[in-house]
């Protein structure tokens, strides 16, 4: 029988990281994961935050995230319920409808303010190089959402201080592995804020459901195959499916990132063609000046650097796939206010387009 020589035989102690002078885990101590109750809702337009504000009770807070348009009103612990209440009250007096409305007791998250920034800054600087690594074969997806790397960085870096505030520390796993398995979470999320959340999951649940069937039977599923694996109708794999193929479709439209200023577009003599073909060079135009009013800007900088993937759906889904925006709003899971602002925004770059096309 072989044996490990002494040295392999010893256990492995490495050296405790320190951030800010502070050692790690004395920083979860100093600063402790503190509960309280949480209300997350939208409405259908924009709240005056500053008049919600003033009138909220002592100790709560309201925060917009404005990428989804949910609301989130935190207060004490245990006090959810009243929240909730007070929400749906206030909106109903002041004439705003909410969606969503639902509360979440017993949230602990850690108050970053009760660190040092040089140690919130070191924390950043040890695992940034850490997070791309893991998020490495997820880039791809990433870059979709964030194509300027100075960007992605920023977001790691958010993600990372975002994780301090949710890792507990007593549970024994260490905030590498802990901050690896929300990154992962994280990274799915901004598929489903683009896409829509409802979209997303079913687009995951089906890629995984012909995962399995396919290592069980070696060959991919037939709708009705599919329908059984899920425990779904006909119908509403194949209309899930439809809707799949557009997302896939979306996040392979290289135009968007792709100067389309640069690009001549040949028309045709108008005297010499037939009015269906001028119909179709129309509708070229039309779709040219959406995509490029959908597409990332360099010059700006937030949101409206990066692809307006949302705008796009909701423009084309409303005026060739005959839905309406309440339809949309349903089967993207987003609030109808979200689909507005991101509309809103590609109709604004597309009429100056348009404008242009017609002086030519």
């Amino acid at each position: 029988m072989t044996t490990r020589p002494a040295s392999a035989q010893q256990p492995i102690h490495r050296k405790a990281l320190v951030f800010g002078g502070i050692p790690e885990a004395d920083g979860w101590q100093d600063a402790p994961l503190i509960a309280h109750d949480r209300v997350h809702f939208r409405t259908n337009v924009a709240l005056p935050l500053l008049t919600l504000r003033a009138g909220l009770p002592d100790g709560a807070t309201v925060s917009l995230d404005d990428g989804q348009g949910l609301y989130r009103v935190e207060g004490r612990f245990g006090s959810g319920a009243a929240l909730a209440e007070f929400v749906r009250l206030w909106c109903q007096r002041h004439g705003f409808v909410t969606i969503g409305l639902r509360p979440e007791t017993n949230v602990r998250r850690r108050s970053l303010a009760a660190l040092p920034p040089a140690y919130l800054s070191d924390l950043c600087v040890h695992y940034g190089p850490y997070s791309l690594k893991v998020l490495q074969r997820s880039m791809t997806t990433i870059r979709l959402h964030i194509p300027d790397p100075d960007d992605i960085d920023q977001r790691v870096s958010e993600w990372i201080l975002e994780a301090a505030t949710r890792y507990d520390a007593t549970i024994g796993v260490p905030f590498g592995a802990f901050l690896a398995g929300r990154l992962a979470q994280w990274v799915h999320e901004l598929g489903r804020s683009a896409f829509g959340r409802t979209a997303v999951d079913a687009e995951l649940r089906q890629q995984r459901a012909i995962a399995t069937f396919q290592q069980a039977n070696r060959h991919r599923p037939s709708d009705p195959e599919l329908a059984a694996v899920l425990g779904q109708s006909l119908a509403t794999v194949r209309r899930n499916t439809q809707t799949i193929a557009v997302i896939a479709a979306l996040r392979n439209i290289q135009s968007l990132d792709d100067h389309l200023e640069g690009r001549e577009i040949p028309l045709p003599d108008v005297t010499d063609a037939t009015d269906e073909i001028m119909s179709d060079v129309h509708q070229s135009l039309l779709s040219h000046a959406l995509t490029a009013s959908c597409a990332p800007d360099p010059q700006a900088s937030g949101r409206a650097s990066q692809a307006n993937v949302l705008g796009w759906v909701t423009w084309y889904a409303t005026t060739w796939a005959g839905l309406t925006k309440t339809e949309l709003s349903q089967s993207l899971g987003t609030s109808m206010r979200n689909m507005n602002v991101h509309g809103e925004r590609a109709g604004a770059r597309m009429r100056t387009r348009l404008a242009d096309v017609l002086q030519d």
